[in-house]
């Protein structure tokens, strides 16, 4: 089990924010830290704890001029600490080796390989062919609806038909190096885990990397029973430096 660090970045700012919230707009999204310090500040705060495989976040809507200064900001992290920590947010097997020239240990995908509720496997087999399964994370962040769980998209706005179950991670497992899983219903509120997802979650046998609602050491000490050490898991909010209550020494001597 591993704490794997985060940079969120909306709006050319570092943030938290409650995942739920997010719109391609970016009006109405509920903020519950914004930092007045810069996305390289906390990359290299994170290489000097010597936590690696933590992930960038891009927010924003890929085209726009809010997303532009999110890159700008993405891109000083990475170079802040290269090898690191990977990136996510409007990639595509055009822009994937960009990232990982910049210093993206590897690139984190979603929106691009699940298309109008499927799975896009041209779109996933040219990212392959691009920068190598070693280089991808799989973002199968999902919310619940109707008979369980299933994976979103764009911002988390859009259900696709997939659910998040062994089976999808066994079917997408020789596209990628890892799994990154946001509880988006709980993400950003600090109130909690999703403890149905840790369930499914825990007889998976792949890289995972946990993400949603951890707000206490008991959270995680739950995680790491109901995982048996297996799930990594990615805190923000709830971190003090991040307006929370946690401190990243405390977090890494729980695991420990």
């Amino acid at each position: 089990m591993k704490f794997r660090p985060c940079i969120d970045i909306h709006n050319g700012r570092v943030k938290q924010i409650v995942g739920g919230s997010l719109t391609d707009s970016g009006g109405d999204t509920a903020e519950n830290y914004v930092s007045d310090k810069d996305a390289a500040y906390y990359a290299g705060l994170y290489k000097e704890y010597g936590l690696t495989g933590g992930h960038i976040a891009m927010l924003n809507a890929p085209g726009t001029s809010q997303a532009k200064a999110s890159k700008a900001q993405a891109i000083s992290a990475l170079n802040a600490y290269p090898g690191g920590m990977q990136i996510g947010g409007g990639i595509n097997a055009e822009n994937a080796d960009e990232y990982i020239k910049a210093g993206a240990s590897h690139v984190i995908v979603t929106s691009y390989v699940f298309r109008e509720g499927r799975i896009d496997w041209d779109s996933l087999k040219r990212l392959k062919a691009g920068v190598g399964k070693e280089h991808i994370v799989l973002d199968l962040s999902s919310r619940f609806k109707d008979d369980g769980y299933y994976i979103v998209t764009d911002r988390w706005q859009k259900f696709t038909r997939h659910r998040l179950d062994k089976s999808i991670f066994d079917v997408l497992s020789g596209y990628c190096d890892e799994f990154l899983i946001h509880a988006v219903d709980v993400e950003g509120k600090k109130a909690g885990i999703d403890e149905k997802i840790i369930d499914i979650l825990a007889g998976i046998p792949y890289t995972i990397t946990y993400a949603g609602g951890i707000s206490t050491l008991d959270d995680i000490r739950l995680i790491k029973k109901a995982g048996a050490g297996h799930i990594d898991i990615t805190i923000g909010s709830a971190l003090k430096l991040f307006g929370g209550v946690l401190e990243i020494p405390e977090v890494i001597e729980c695991i420990r």
